[in-house]
């Protein structure tokens, strides 16, 4: 039986009544994400239209979910509202903290020695406040949650980007910052602006060597890494029905490298298949009572060009195998052009690591397809020319696999098997075949591939492909190898030809589990007491934020960034993921890796007091040490990337007052405004060549900030020239009421308190 049944059958008992009068209220057909967000309103019953791309909502999301590293930040400033209990169904999942080394068994031993005393808060936190933890080694939280937790038509949200992935399961379920997940946890509304709509037609159906993830791959070539910023996509079409359950995740999940609000697909059987599979009969049972309710009208799918903001049609008869990459996800090349475009960049052509997994490729039917390649390999006594590492998603896909004897086939390959775990997609790699800054190539079933991201090297080329091509890929350990089209030499010397892949979408035998790693919380937590030693180096109760105030004159530049800044340059993870519950410490990492514009290095920054260079976070303590403000200035699409609320939290710690760029991420532009920050962009974008680097700052109409007004900001150069710009901002009232108070936590606690 399901998690929070009761829960469900209640979103399904009033989703028929919302939905009907959404479609009065509207006075048209419905997308399914409308039908999903009509029908999760905070004040129940739709009474008017909203308008997409401009309109503040409030909604009432059915569930959240938190990972270990954000769970510690989002559980701190949870544990200052002043509630009893969590007011929705939460879960934690431990899947960030543990390290990728030496294989499953001692690298999960390690990690529970290393990290216990957070993995013990953790576990004391939920247990208290009435939340579902799941220990480390349970598995990835967003294949768990695809397992367990999510369902069609519900709504959840995650304090992690990627929790887009239950979508695939028919859910709009967005990343967000932990405060933001406070807000719902605290019994309070959530605000989103509501979403824009784009539309994804798929025709035809997948085969051969082309797969789910190739889907999604096509989709960033097509829409960059911004190009989804603010939109829901909809896949739909005959090639969406002949997607299975976990390959719709797939597809969903790596949205979040679009910039995607988030994405979804309408209830099939593909999902019904999945739901029973994973023991959710009764969840399947009661959506089949309303399943017209959980895809669109037919009017919409019929004549999408009417009901959508943009559309996109992708023919999956003809869609070819991609890698993307390097340093970017969005950077689109079909298998086959990949050699030449290579060569011709100065790419490295030798392939070091295959690395399967991650919370986008690691379920039964993912490692079924790698595997078909591996056994080839094996069979066909082709020896592996790269290293491979694989990431099962969770604990009941990995020992469901080794019970059906695919875990030995990529053993057998030389493969390491190492923890249910993100490891090297977060930077949790221990890798050892490399020291230093030294220029190679990997390949990954991963979604992100930044610059340093995996291993913290800025010199490895990481491409993105599915689990099968990364399989054929690390196995020929050529970057430019075609399988489809060319041949390996095997150790007798014979030339051999790998057959196209072959999966199996649901366990046969099905799923099985000895322990899935859950941890019921006590009905009254009340007498559970949680500690955080004041000489912990790892976790720090929060201190609230004292408001900025409306006077900030003589504010010095920190840094302006050039180029991509990505919530990975402004928060890196890998090594500092061990400070997520210790916001000074972690704030030593605050924008390290950004580039400056002036000298183009990474944490090399001007100390306007003393002329002197120096680190990000040494020269911003520096003026934090003077109460002066400082802002940042950076961009398109700043703080790209994950949902880690870090990336606002510590420069809001360190004394930064003001973040303007040229346009935002969306989630990390909501964590600013969370926190109490001006997140404002450049009226006029060529504004930001003026930004120089002694500049000082005066912002000239703060007392007046409101709604849809432009602020104004009077930039004094060093030689006593003055440039005055005009700023853009998204802030609504309620919006600059966090600022005002200094953070929306700190407006929660008031409220509370009366």
């Amino acid at each position: 039986m399901a998690f929070d049944i009761e829960m469900i059958k209640k979103v399904y008992a009033n989703v028929a009544k919302r939905v009907d009068k959404a479609r009065e209220v509207v006075g048209k057909p419905l997308t399914l994400s409308e039908k999903i967000l009509y029908s999760h309103l905070w004040d129940g019953n739709p009474t008017k239209a909203f308008v997409r791309g401009k309109d503040y909502v409030d909604f009432a999301p059915d569930r959240i979910a938190c990972q270990d590293a954000t769970a510690q930040m989002a559980l701190l400033q949870f544990m200052q509202a002043g509630k009893p209990k969590v007011a929705v169904p939460t879960t934690v999942h431990c899947d960030h903290l543990i390290q990728a080394k030496q294989g499953a068994a001692q690298d999960l031993k390690r990690a529970n020695d290393v990290s216990s005393e957070v993995f013990d808060f953790l576990a004391s936190v939920s247990n208290k406040y009435g939340i579902g933890f799941w220990k480390p080694g349970a598995g990835i939280i967003h294949q768990v949650v695809l397992e367990n937790y999510a369902f069609p038509g519900g709504m959840m949200i995650g304090t992690d980007s990627h929790t887009v992935n239950a979508g695939g399961l028919g859910m709009v379920a967005i990343g967000v910052g932990g405060a933001d997940a406070v807000d719902v946890m605290a019994g309070m509304a959530w605000e989103l602006k509501f979403p824009k709509l784009i539309g994804v037609k798929l025709t035809g159906k997948l085969s051969g060597w082309t797969s789910a993830k190739d889907v999604i791959l096509k989709v960033a070539g097509i829409l960059t890494v911004k190009g989804g910023t603010g939109c829901i996509l909809e896949y739909f079409g005959p090639g969406a029905k002949n997607l299975s359950c976990t390959g719709k995740g797939t597809i969903c999940n790596m949205g979040a490298e679009i910039g995607a609000t988030t994405s979804t697909f309408g209830y099939d059987n593909s999902m019904e298949r999945y739901l029973r599979a994973t023991d959710r009969a009764d969840v399947a049972d009661a959506a089949n009572q309303v399943k017209e309710y959980l895809t669109a009208d037919p009017e919409v799918y019929e004549n999408p060009e009417q009901y959508f903001d943009q559309l996109i049609e992708i023919d999956l008869d003809t869609l070819r195998p991609h890698l993307n990459g390097p340093f970017t996800p969005d950077l689109a090349t079909p298998v086959g052009e990949l050699g030449e475009k290579a060569k011709a960049n100065g790419w490295p052509i030798k392939v070091d690591w295959g690395l399967i997994g991650s919370c986008t490729n690691s379920s039964y039917e993912d490692l079924t397809r790698a595997a078909s390649i591996a056994k080839q390999a094996v069979d066909k006594k082709i020896k592996a020319k790269s290293d491979f590492g694989i990431n099962p998603g969770s604990e009941q896909i990995r020992f469901t696999a080794e019970r059906d004897g695919i875990l030995k086939i990529f053993e057998d390959l030389d493969a390491t098997v190492f923890t249910n775990a993100c490891g090297p997609c977060i930077g949790q790699w221990d890798r050892s075949d490399l020291k230093g800054d030294e220029k190679n190539t990997i390949v990954h079933s991963f979604n992100r591939n930044f610059s340093k991201r995996a291993d913290g090297n800025p010199n490895t080329h990481a491409f993105v492909g599915s689990p099968e091509m990364v399989a054929a890929i690390a196995i020929s350990g050529r970057l430019d190898f075609d399988p489809m089209n060319d041949t390996l030499i095997n150790e007798n010397g014979d030339y051999v030809k790998l057959d196209e892949p072959r999966g199996i979408e649901l366990p046969p035998l099905g799923f099985d589990v000895e322990d899935a790693g859950y941890v019921e919380p006590v009905s009254d937590g009340s007498g559970v007491q949680v500690s955080v030693s004041p000489t912990s180096e790892r976790l720090q109760l929060l201190t609230p934020f004292e408001p900025i105030g409306n006077e900030i004159k003589g504010a010095k530049l920190l840094i302006k960034a050039f180029g991509k800044c990505t919530t990975d340059h402004i928060s890196m993870a890998g090594p500092w993921l061990r400070f997520r519950g210790h916001l000074d410490n972690i704030s030593n990492n605050c924008l390290i890796g950004a580039v400056n514009a002036f000298g183009k290095k990474t944490n090399f920054v001007k100390n306007q007091l003393t002329g002197e260079y120096g680190g990000v976070p040494d020269v911003q303590r520096a003026y934090k040490a003077e109460g002066i403000k400082t802002i940042v200035v950076g961009d398109h699409n700043y703080g790209e990337g994950s949902s880690r609320e870090h990336a606002a939290m510590e420069p809001r710690h360190l004394g930064v007052a003001a973040v303007i760029v040229k346009s935002f991420a969306r989630i990390h532009e909501t964590n600013l405004k969370k926190q109490g920050m001006l997140g404002l962009t450049f009226a006029n974008e060529n504004d930001y060549d003026l930004i120089l680097e002694d500049d000082t700052f005066n912002f000239l109409d703060l007392n007046e900030f409101a709604p849809g007004k432009q602020l104004t900001l009077e930039v004094v150069h060093s030689d006593g020239n003055k440039d005055i710009i005009k700023l853009n901002h998204t802030y609504n009232h309620s919006q600059i009421e966090w600022f005002k108070e200094g953070s929306a936590l700190n407006l929660i606690k008031k409220e509370n308190a009366s």
